[in-house]
């Protein structure tokens, strides 16, 4: 296996829609093993920010690249590569209604590798396994909970063995339970696959349990990035006021 000790790495990007500037000028890197959350007020930039790293979105400017290419100059079988070694968990699951979890989980493994029917079969049921939705092949995204489908949105990020994870907004909208069952699985993963991760989040609660490093953006512009318990002891009024609205929890035994 080829290391990359920095898998994700982000130059001078900046967004802009006409005259509005989303992102202004964020420098970052994601190193091997990382798990980075990139935390901020609605509107500041964050699924902006997302989609620009995870190549869904083109910046007005800089660069971003993954595996040391660059993803938005480069040739159609290198992005192909890139995309394989990708995973993303949509905020909405983004699970496709008229296919059932099978067809969901196995469409991008159908696509873009040349597995037979059996081995496919064989890795759709281990990565259902690994979320916890084992023998649940043939239901159709309308017969799941919203737990379920977000459960079956990571079960298809993980299909084609992705080092880059990207998470947007990975609890929002499940229950307590449901919501560190779902952090429990990005903690697991990150520590069995020692791949890189983005988590877009709101929760601080769940930010600090699965995240080693915190992004805050505001207006665009990176204002803060360091580890979870020197985020929490900053003095900047932006992020106090984050802090200050999260209900009242003892952080360091998370």
């Amino acid at each position: 296996r080829v290391y990359w000790p920095v898998m994700i790495r982000v130059s001078g990007v900046s967004v802009r829609f006409g005259e509005r500037t989303v992102i202004d000028d964020v420098s970052l890197n994601v190193e091997e093993g990382e798990t980075v959350a990139i935390m901020g007020a609605s509107g500041g930039g964050k699924t902006t920010l997302l989609r620009v790293m995870s190549g869904l979105l083109v910046p007005t400017s800089g660069t971003v690249e993954l595996f040391e290419i660059d993803i938005n100059n480069c040739s159609p079988q290198e992005l192909e590569t890139v995309r394989l070694r990708t995973g993303i968990l949509f905020q909405g699951a983004a699970l496709f209604d008229y296919l059932n979890v099978f067809d969901n989980v196995s469409f991008g493994v159908i696509r873009h590798t040349k597995l037979s029917k059996k081995e496919v079969e064989e890795l759709v049921s281990e990565r259902l396994k690994r979320v916890g939705l084992d023998g649940t092949e043939t239901l159709m995204p309308s017969e799941l909970s919203g737990g379920m489908k977000k459960r079956v949105g990571l079960a298809r990020a993980l299909a084609t063995d992705p080092a880059i994870l990207f998470f947007d907004e990975p609890t929002s909208g499940l229950d307590p339970i449901t919501a560190y069952s779902i952090d429990s699985l990005i903690v697991d993963l990150a520590k069995s696959t020692a791949s890189a991760s983005v988590v877009i989040s709101h929760d601080l609660h769940s930010v600090m349990r699965v995240c080693s490093r915190v992004v805050f953006l505001w207006e665009g512009k990176v204002i803060a990035d360091g580890q979870p318990q020197e985020f929490l002891k900053s003095a900047d009024p932006r992020i106090r006021e984050l802090i200050d609205k999260s209900e009242a929890i003892d952080f360091s035994t998370t």
